[in-house]
């Protein structure tokens, strides 16, 4: 699938959230935990609880969301489909629709079961 503009401007107004509620419903349904998740976003963004909770009370939107955050510098390592859409393939005006399924691809992966340290990606040596 393609990104468009359109699509791209659609999730940037998407606030954080109305996401979040459905992340925790499908996650502890899978057994996973919000402190688990909390990690795995502070590992993306650099947030901590408290600053995901701001943003949460705040109802940011994902430009917002992203736009602060200080992206793990491993995060380029995040590749696969996620929603129909190829990571890696995702051009780099659409920098923020990327993020967003960057977030999504590491939600997905501890929903199913995988270990954190795997989702927490680091270059090989």
């Amino acid at each position: 699938m393609k990104v468009t503009a359109e699509k791209n401007d659609k999730v940037a107004q998407m606030t954080f959230a109305s996401v979040y509620p459905h992340y925790m419903s499908r996650l502890e349904k899978n057994g996973r935990t919000k402190e688990e998740f909390h990690q795995v976003i502070e590992w993306l963004t650099g947030y901590n609880d408290e600053k995901i909770q701001q943003l949460l009370e705040e109802k940011a939107t994902f430009e917002t969301f992203f736009q602060n955050a200080q992206l793990n510098p491993n995060a380029h390592l995040i590749k696969g489909v996620i929603c129909g859409y190829r990571i890696e393939d995702i051009p780099d005006e659409y920098e923020l629709y990327r993020k967003c399924r960057y977030l999504d691809k590491l939600y997905d992966e501890l929903a199913k079961g995988r270990k954190l340290e795997k989702i927490m990606r680091e270059e090989k040596k």
